[in-house]
């Protein structure tokens, strides 16, 4: 491969994938079919990608655009060793609302620049010296935290929505539930995206939708484009935020390893660089901030295409779609009572990827520092205690994200120079911190293996 990862040798005879193997990130199948597999891609990030500048006010047509720029930037910076697509992160949704009170959009742009510049600085020292000095940083306990009380702290925002409009809003839950459990493959994965279109059409019936900026817009135009502003008071809203986009990144990583079968911890600072800077570079023009997307392991994992061509077809594909007025919006006419429906699952699904980090790791409550780390975190993250000094002002989630890691290592510290530390942290072997998708790759590699000999 090149530098830029762009020299794709092809695999087999380019039209299927070989029994038994996978597409390799520095492979390819024929362009028809790559052109598919990107497609297919951008399909897969469509709804979560569009949901944060829905909720947040963000102009949709200007996140899709920096989300497309960004993934061909994560390719060429991480060499096309990674095949990743670079959507919303919902982590940036609470720190984004509670800075635009304060401050408004251009100050909610302000931290999503600091935010990824943050990321990348500590992806250039974990290229540097490697990612163990993380994970000692961050045990499960302390993640897992963090992660689900960034969750739990917009329970009252996805209530808001829902009681703009209950019934609309409970169509939409109840369709997110039940494709879930009647839909397997893409379908199934894409519930809430299908829960969004199933509300927004039952809003449409009961004269919820509101269509006056989408007539109004050019069907060919550029996305609008907006510069942040640097304020102090942000800091602390979006500190936890890199904190979170460090393990979902490092995460990600992990999980392309595991299922191409390749050892791709030497690319995980450039991983961490390339998303910081792509967050960056949104937050200089309008757009969310960016994370690796857990919802294209799925695609690739169905798949077996892990060809990094199908990603620039992605980011391309999204680009072009960027260049539609009239198309972004119509994504910003969502309605409150679609938004409330759709944002009770969210919410809670990110609640629930912090305890899920908790079971996988078998993190022992019985341990009292690993009780007493998760147990005051989750109230001041979920109750929202607010600390003001100056101008700077620390939400719940930033004081809850400190309070995780100052009570984590406190504690331990104390407990091991007096000796008082009895229980193990972990209840037997450590689980893997992977996907399903990436646990059904690996399950489906090791039966292929066990055959062949």
């Amino acid at each position: 491969m090149s530098m830029l990862g762009t020299k794709w040798k092809l695999h087999g005879n380019g039209k299927a994938v070989r029994p038994g193997e996978v597409v390799a990130p520095g492979e390819r199948l024929t362009w028809p079919i790559t052109i598919g597999v990107g497609m297919q891609h951008v399909v897969a990030m469509f709804g979560a990608t569009f949901l944060v500048p829905i909720i947040t006010g963000m102009p949709p047509a200007t996140t899709l655009f920096f989300s497309g720029i960004g993934t061909l930037l994560f390719l060429v910076i991480t060499q096309g060793r990674v095949p990743s697509y670079l959507g919303s992160s919902f982590a940036f949704i609470a720190p984004i609302m509670a800075s635009q009170q304060q401050f408004g959009v251009p100050g909610a742009l302000g931290g999503v620049v600091l935010a990824g510049a943050g990321l990348a600085v500590i992806g250039a020292i974990v290229q540097k010296f490697g990612a163990g000095w993380i994970n000692r940083l961050m045990p499960p306990i302390v993640t897992g935290a963090i992660v689900a009380l960034i969750g739990l702290n917009l329970a009252p925002a996805a209530k808001n929505n829902f009681d703009a409009a209950p019934v609309t809003a409970l169509i939409t839950l109840v369709t997110i539930i039940l494709v879930s459990v009647l839909f397997r493959g893409i379908i199934g994965r894409l519930s809430i995206l299908v829960g969004v279109v199933v509300g927004y059409l039952a809003a449409m019936v009961r004269g919820e939708v509101d269509y006056a900026k989408m007539d109004a817009a050019a069907w060919v135009g550029l996305p609008h484009f907006q510069t942040p502003e640097f304020h102090l008071g942000v800091v602390g809203l979006f500190v936890p935020v890199v904190l979170v986009l460090v393990a979902e990144n490092i995460g990600h990583v992990k999980s392309v390893s595991a299922m191409t079968g390749q050892n791709l911890d030497g690319v995980s600072g450039r991983a961490l660089v390339a998303d910081g800077a792509a967050t960056v570079l949104a937050g200089f023009g309008g757009g969310s901030g960016t994370t690796t997307y857990a919802e294209n392991i799925g695609v690739m994992a169905a798949t077996k295409v892990y060809s990094t061509a199908a990603y620039w077809v992605a980011g391309v594909f999204a680009i072009v779609l960027s260049f539609s007025p009239k198309f972004g919006e119509l994504i910003a006419t969502v309605p409150p009572g679609v938004l409330g429906g759709a944002a009770t699952m969210l919410y809670g699904m990110i609640g629930i990827l912090g305890v899920k980090i908790w079971v996988q790791n078998r993190v022992n409550f019985s341990n009292p520092v690993n009780l007493t780390t998760a147990a005051v975190a989750l109230i001041i993250g979920i109750a929202d205690y607010t600390w003001t000094i100056g101008d700077l002002k620390f939400t719940g989630i930033a004081l809850g994200s400190a309070a995780a890691l100052v009570i984590y290592h406190g504690m331990k510290a104390i407990a091991k120079a007096r000796g008082t530390a009895a229980e193990p942290e972990a209840e037997g072997p450590v689980q893997p911190n992977l996907p399903p998708a990436a646990k059904a790759a690996i399950n489906a590699a090791a039966k292929r293996s066990s055959k062949k000999r």
